[in-house]
């Protein structure tokens, strides 16, 4: 598993990078939220590229599901496999559409100023020991190129959208994570 060891201009070095058009410009202001979310396509299916061409805007087949989120338009800043492998779809100093209407206290429209991580995964599915390690990882180097992401300033979807969102879900070990750091 290759992990990464920097942040360069807003990309993670040694990890894949697709490109998706699901973004725009971040707002002046500083990045200071990490958002963990979970999303599997379709639900609690691994280890198709589903989420890669959900991501990147291309046509979802094959599943009932896909009608539902056929006319979205989501993204995330990083993906990380089950596996361990990570994908960026868009640098940190764009704002990716991963948090939809949210609140951080007092603060709306997290995606403003927050980076967002999406685990594959589901909300009652534990998450794997190389998912810990890469979103560790990732954590760290953010944590040092974005001073204001505090241990405090990461949360999950589930805490800046109660009423829309339970990811990442009771399956997500925080204090493990959090020891990790």
């Amino acid at each position: 598993m290759k992990l990464p060891s920097k942040i360069v201009s807003g990309y993670l070095d040694n990890v894949t990078f697709i490109r998706s058009s699901h973004f725009n410009v971040r707002p002046k202001g500083e990045i200071s939220l990490l958002v963990i979310h979970n999303i599997s396509l379709p639900p609690r299916v691994f280890g198709e590229n589903y989420v890669e061409r959900f991501f990147t805007g291309q046509k979802l087949e094959g599943h009932e599901f896909f009608k539902q989120i056929a006319n979205l338009e989501v993204s995330s800043h990083l993906y990380i496999k089950r596996t361990g492998e990570i994908i960026q779809f868009v640098s940190f100093l764009d704002r990716a559409w991963h948090a939809g209407k949210s609140l951080f206290k007092g603060h709306e429209n997290c995606n403003d100023f927050a980076i967002g991580v999406e685990l594959e995964g589901a909300d009652d599915i534990a998450y794997t020991n190389e998912q810990y390690f890469a979103l560790a990882r990732v954590t760290k180097l953010l944590c040092k190129s974005y001073p204001a992401i505090t241990k405090d300033r990461i949360v999950g979807h589930e805490h800046i959208a109660p009423s829309r969102k339970t990811d990442p879900g009771c399956a997500f070990d925080w204090p493990r994570f959090f020891a990790m750091l």
